[in-house]
């Protein structure tokens, strides 16, 4: 680690896509950039060796879970996540407010913060907004996120207000926490926009949270069960309330189609579990959509899944030999699927960065959008209801 402090420089724009660069005391992140999440200080079935030469630059952590295990004070005490992990990357870690939505009935919420049980042994913790705070400084990640109150965002609009209200609150209590700490430039600490859909509460908890003087912003609470067409609203409408001078970052979302318009409308920073969860189930990214390597016609390509992509298991292996991995039930399989999968993601992010400094993202946008096919958005919202209604959300 360097002496760095944290800053945001705005390299070009093309319309509202805006081309930039992150600094922090663990090195630089080129924007447009996607975060592969390594939620609990790994990305699931590969090195950071790995994830390093699929071209991420920044990886996300979560506080919630690497609070419950190992626990903050032993990831201090090994010298940080970013030795802990062996990552000597930026790392963005979240604070916990959209896990403890997910729970459930497993948690309860007031204005002090959220009590919830464990999802290992159900034993009771609770987090505030200074305890979130003071938990990342020890975990140590150059990029800490507010604690925030994430609820469904085209639910009741009375809940998603007090939900919204709730927000600030907690914003200034952890802005304060921070600022007293010391960590400040070291440590960058990120808003959270909230408001679900209803465009008023949107702009004025934009408004709200950008009157702290936060290092970047974020916007919460989508891609929870709204429609794109909402999603894409939403953040357009928060990105034109966002200062230009700080970085953008559009929380959990991770569809290629969805990357190219949220780069579109101005958003910096992404980061989504969807890449390699869906990997693990056999479903990959090509440049026509999202396929299932377990679908028949791959049975006998002895040809690479996709041709055109750059990635160790599309130049080392044929459409075939995946398709039986997944079918003999072989972990190279998923582990093959996911460096596929993050290095479209990746290579989609590095594609959008020349397109924008060389001012042609329109027609890049365009001939993305028209050759991808993205999934059906009705099978889409039935599983982002059903998941929501098993939590009680």
């Amino acid at each position: 680690m360097t002496d760095r402090r944290f800053g945001f420089q705005l390299l070009s724009t093309d319309g509202t896509a805006r081309r930039g660069q992150i600094t922090t005391p663990h090195g630089e992140a080129q924007t447009p950039l996607f975060m592969p999440v390594a939620t609990q200080a790994t990305v699931k079935g590969l090195t950071f060796d790995e994830v390093r030469c699929l071209g991420a630059e920044t990886v996300l952590s979560n506080a919630y879970h690497l609070y419950l295990r190992p626990g903050v004070e032993r990831v201090r005490d090994a010298g940080g996540l970013h030795r802990f992990m062996g990552w000597g990357g930026p790392i963005l870690t979240d604070s916990g407010g959209y896990q403890a939505f997910s729970m459930g009935t497993l948690r309860r919420v007031n204005d002090d913060g959220i009590v919830f049980r464990s999802h290992i042994d159900g034993s009771e913790h609770r987090f505030t907004p200074e305890s979130a705070i003071i938990n990342q400084h020890g975990i140590g990640a150059d990029i800490i996120m507010c604690f925030d109150q994430c609820v469904f965002s085209a639910g009741d609009p009375a809940a998603v207000r007090e939900a919204m209200e709730r927000t600030h609150r907690w914003a200034q209590a952890c802005y304060d926490t921070h600022a007293r700490s010391g960590q400040s430039g070291r440590q960058a600490l990120f808003g959270i926009v909230q408001g679900g859909t209803v465009p008023e509460l949107r702009r004025q908890s934009a408004q709200y949270i950008t009157g702290i003087p936060f290092d970047g912003y974020a916007i919460g609470g989508l891609a929870v069960g709204e429609t794109k067409a909402e999603m894409h609203d939403v953040t357009g409408l928060v990105c034109e309330g966002l200062p230009t001078d700080r970085p953008r970052y559009l929380m959990g979302v991770g569809s290629p189609e969805d990357l190219v318009n949220s780069v579109a409308l101005g958003v910096d920073m992404f980061d989504c579990v969807l890449p390699t969860r869906v990997a693990r189930n056999g479903a990959l990214f090509t440049p026509t959509g999202r396929v299932s390597i377990a679908n028949r016609r791959f049975a006998e390509q002895d040809a690479p899944l996709d041709d055109t992509c750059d990635c160790y298991a599309c130049g080392n292996y044929t459409a075939a030999y995946l398709r039986h991995l997944f079918k003999a039930g072989e972990m190279l399989g998923p582990r093959l699927a996911s460096i596929h999968n993050l290095r479209f993601i990746l290579r989609l992010m590095s594609d959008m960065r020349s397109a924008i400094a060389e001012r042609r993202f329109a027609a890049f946008r365009a001939n993305f959008l028209d050759t991808y096919q993205p999934t059906d958005e009705g099978r889409r919202q039935a599983q982002k209801h059903r998941w929501i209604e098993e939590r009680g959300a």
